[in-house]
């Protein structure tokens, strides 16, 4: 590890007291931000401290992201075992048990789903719930609504495409029970689904459904419902605290009738450690300090302004998570009878000379933009648009090779799922494979198409399914196949693996084969490899290794390595 200067505690000849002497001009800068009452010792490149627990504190705080040579060891271990990060005391989540369902629940669990279910008790329902996908988040929520006392009405947040999902499986898995408390074997609980932002008054039922979108338009509206429990699916949409879904899930947790609060995702963190902190700021307050704290301890700021959490802190806010609010189980840790996920990067084909055509154009269409742009954001604005045209571009140079993949996977009569990005290139697919009669999954559609769609592939009535990755990515069960192939890639690692396991989940009894396509001489393989970076952060606090499938590559900032791209395949 790289160290940035010393540590030596010194007797200071000028005050005549005990102190701490940093050297280095990276550590002496980062004194003169973070402690006021130091100075300079022999020339700039040495600083001296006070030895005062708050400094000490600060020390360590600088040392967390600069590491410097201790050459007063003992002294200085001493010192530091009394500083203890400020934060109120929660109580550890005890060892799991086989919890059985309350006489409400109609169905069974697994094993690990029953001890899911411990967990939602020991917790008091305010935690988070982040089984990988495909193992069942749904059914113990519901479980544990129907054990824990008092938990209706229920407030379930979700994406807008799994709304009918919970519904449906509420009256599957749900039974009614009255208000003097007897349970109906044949009835189940009553719903809604919230589907209009207009104010107005909702009516009384035992479950309100409503998506994230909508939430902040109906907040007054559900105030007034008595709320005891808020369940938010995919709860990774409340990553970044100053959004409106943010904001209005926040208002209704904090009201006096809510009780409970379930988080539930399979990929809490998309892009950087740091958006754990709003999931957890609401499921339990004050457990991660203020946003402030928590960045102070836990994370350093990159060149972009965002917080990313420290490589030597990933492992000890992961253990924080799951000592106190998150349970993670992993597929291979929990269905001894699932088989692997296998990942390929398979380097097609391209239409070149479509491609730097196309680059030709986006950078004339830059320059361009960024020449009249007349403030910053504009600038940003037009580098972002830059980005992802050239993504389309190479989308559509790959198109016909994609095609021609896609058809010796059908040859061996497989059910396959191709997921793309664009919605020019999922127009492409579905008429150049038509010979298939695909079924398709893709943003704008109703609800009622997507769900024929999915059945139609799942019944075996066609082998072929054409999926957005942002339309296509939760929420739905495509385990009839085992084969996935990835036409383009997105910018989150999160996205591919919700991707992943609409096939790899309960009911796959196959090995599933991902096949990444990267168009050749197309910024794809950059791409690529700044999801491995990010990926690498993220399991490393999620779980409590990262997966060894992926080598960790350390990434450059994302927008100045494509600039540097465009710029150099435009003066080839």
């Amino acid at each position: 590890m790289k160290e940035f200067g010393t540590l030596e505690y010194v007797l200071d000849t000028y005050s005549k007291n005990w102190t701490w002497k940093l050297t280095g001009p990276r550590a002496v800068s980062m004194v003169a931000r973070v402690i006021p009452h130091a100075w300079y010792g022999n020339g700039p490149e040495e600083a001296i401290v006070p030895d005062t627990i708050q400094n000490v504190e600060k020390i360590k705080w600088i040392m967390d992201r600069y590491p410097l040579e201790i050459r007063s060891k003992s002294i200085w271990h001493r010192k530091v075992r009394k500083v203890i990060v400020p934060q109120k005391k929660w109580t550890r989540i005890e060892k799991l048990r086989k919890a059985t369902p309350g006489p409400q629940f109609r169905g069974n669990l697994l094993d690990f789903q029953r001890e899911g279910l411990d967990f939602l008790l020991k917790s008091y329902g305010n935690a988070l719930l982040a089984d990988e996908m495909g193992l069942g988040k749904t059914v113990q929520t519901l479980a544990y609504m129907a054990t824990e006392k008092q938990t209706f009405p229920v407030l379930i947040v979700a994406p807008l495409v799994t709304l009918n999902n919970w519904q449906r499986e509420t009256q599957k898995f749900l039974k009614k029970r009255s208000r003097n408390g007897k349970i109906s074997e044949n009835e189940y609980p009553s719903s809604v689904l919230i589907r209009t932002g207009k104010a107005q008054e909702i009516g009384k039922y035992d479950v309100y459904i409503i998506n994230y979108d909508l939430l902040h338009k109906r907040i007054d509206d559900l105030s007034k419902l008595n709320i005891k429990t808020i369940v938010c699916d995919e709860v990774q949409h409340l990553r970044s605290k100053t959004t409106k879904k943010y904001t209005a899930v926040k208002k209704l947790a904090a009201l006096d009738s809510v009780k409970y609060r379930v988080g539930l995702s399979g990929t809490p963190i998309y892009n950087r450690g740091s958006e754990i902190w709003p999931i957890v700021d609401i499921l339990r307050p004050g457990l991660l300090g203020t946003f402030d704290e928590f960045c102070e301890y836990f994370c350093y700021v990159n060149e972009k302004g965002k917080a990313i959490v420290l490589e030597n802190k990933r492992a000890s806010l992961g253990e924080e998570l799951r000592k106190h609010v998150m349970l993670r189980r992993k597929k291979s840790d929990v269905l001894k009878e699932l088989k692997d996920k296998v990942r390929y990067k398979e380097l097609i084909d391209s239409d070149i000379n479509y491609y730097q055509a196309e680059l030709g154009k986006i950078w004339e269409r830059l320059e361009a933009e960024q020449k009249n742009a007349t403030s910053a954001f504009d600038k940003f604005s037009s580098y972002k648009r830059a980005i992802q045209s050239e993504r389309q571009a190479a989308g559509v140079a790959k198109v016909p090779h994609v095609i021609e993949f896609v058809k010796n996977i059908m040859e061996i009569e497989e059910s396959v799922v191709v997921f793309c990005h664009h919605k020019a290139i999922h127009e492409l697919l579905h008429r150049s494979l038509s010979e298939y009669t695909p079924a398709s999954i893709i943003g704008g559609q109703s609800d009622k198409e997507r769900q024929e769609g999915i059945d139609r592939f799942q019944n075996g009535e066609t082998k072929l399914i054409i999926a957005g990755l942002r339309a296509g990515n939760v929420g739905i069960n495509l385990s009839r196949a085992r084969y996935v192939i990835f036409a383009e890639l997105d910018w989150s690692p999160a996205i591919h693996r919700q991707a992943e396991d609409r096939l790899h989940r309960i009911g796959q009894k196959n090995t599933v084969f991902a096949y990444y396509l990267m168009g050749k001489g197309t910024l794809d393989d950059h791409v690529a490899n700044v999801l491995v970076d990010k990926s690498y952060e993220i399991d490393a606090i999620m779980d409590e290794k990262a997966e060894t499938f992926e080598n960790k590559e350390k990434a450059e900032l994302i927008l100045a390595q494509i600039h540097d791209k465009l710029t150099h395949s435009m003066t080839r």
